[in-house]
């Protein structure tokens, strides 16, 4: 069975937690713009390429389906 926790645990942990923020290494405003501008760009052209792939599989699919029909 679980233990309880205890305040002075509790507390230890946030300390710990707090310091550990404090070692984070934040992205400036222009990297996070220059990041998001790219993840933008890699789903969009994702997208259309798998789109493009599903298009033409679903063709060739229906061209097969007709064939042996």
């Amino acid at each position: 069975m679980l233990e309880k926790l205890k305040l002075t645990q509790i507390s230890a942990f946030v300390r710990d937690v707090r310091s550990e923020m404090k070692k984070v290494s934040w992205p400036g405003k222009k990297e996070v713009y220059g990041t998001t501008i790219v993840v933008v760009a890699a789903v969009f052209f994702f997208g259309v390429y798998l789109g493009l792939i599903d298009t033409l599989l679903r063709i060739g699919v229906d061209k097969l389906f007709k064939w042996v029909k």
